[in-house]
């Protein structure tokens, strides 16, 4: 005759099955949070580097910086010898200021 499983006997397969779905998802959700960051990363840097380069070169550099780092100038904006630079990389935002450059009247 067959086996017959009684008892606790044959639950090991559903348990390991459970986890190892659960083992991917956390996975996936590490994955997803990694990304959000070094994109986080990029958009700073990329956000101070345009700034930087808006101080000297204007708008136009800055938009240049931008691209060259993997980033899309949102916004630019001089106040005085203030530059604010908004750039996007993915899902990620930053804004930078720096000062310098010839003093507008």
């Amino acid at each position: 005759m067959g086996r017959h499983c009684t008892g606790e006997q044959g639950q090991a397969v559903p348990l390991a099955a459970a986890v190892g779905a659960l083992g991917v998802v956390l996975a996936m959700a590490t994955a997803e949070l990694a990304a959000d960051v070094v994109d986080a990363a990029r958009a700073r840097s990329a956000a101070d580097a345009a700034a930087l380069a808006g101080v000297e070169g204007g708008v136009g550099a800055s938009s240049r910086l931008a691209a060259a780092n993997g980033a899309t100038m949102v916004s630019w904006r001089r106040e005085g010898r203030i530059i604010t630079v908004t750039v996007r990389v993915d899902d990620a935002t930053a804004t930078a200021a720096a000062t310098g450059g010839p003093v507008e009247p």
